[in-house]
């Protein structure tokens, strides 16, 4: 069984942000595979299904993103996964808006979500679908960047990338 966890920020007041991307990748990938997120523990709501004949957990935390790390080891623990069968879809500000990569095991590259994980988990071994958002002129605007809703102009690049990390994610599965 893998867990695939989307990171983002919980009630519709993020909704629409950059920072919760990951939960856009989720919310696709139960539409695309009827995986509806139903069941619920105290730090995350998930839904079971399969994708690409393999056994899925989509999971999306109730935690805000700077403790994501609280949900998923709560998540890996309820269904005794093992981080090496975790994948955490998440935005990006060094990936330009539409661009998504996958990384295979590392750091938290800035990104105070996996760092959560990464420090709950005791492990950065697991894979992450990095979600370009861009990045704003200054530092100092960071916080508000990621806090703020995309640009009509915007949303059929970031609606090609919430497409290419599901399929990414699918061939991942595929070849499990």
């Amino acid at each position: 069984m893998k867990l695939i966890v989307g990171l983002g920020n919980p009630g519709s007041r993020y909704a629409d942000t950059r920072h919760n991307v990951g939960f856009r990748v989720i919310d696709s990938l139960g539409a695309s595979n009827h995986i509806v997120l139903r069941n619920q523990l105290p730090t995350a709501v998930y839904g079971e299904g399969t994708i690409e004949a393999q056994a899925v957990v989509l999971a999306l935390p109730l935690t805000y993103m700077n403790a994501s790390g609280e949900a998923v080891a709560d998540l890996c623990a309820h269904f005794s996964i093992p981080p090496t069968d975790l994948i955490v879809a998440h935005d990006d500000l060094d990936l330009h808006l539409g661009r998504v990569k996958l990384k295979i095991k590392g750091g938290n590259a800035g990104h105070h979500g996996v760092q959560s994980i990464i420090e709950h988990l005791g492990t950065g071994e697991f894979l992450r679908i990095r979600l370009g958002i861009g990045r704003p002129a200054s530092r100092d605007e960071i916080v508000t960047y990621v806090l703020s809703p995309f640009m009509p102009d915007e949303l059929p690049l970031l609606h090609d990338a919430v497409r290419d990390a599901g399929e990414k994610i699918a061939n991942v599965l595929r070849l499990a």
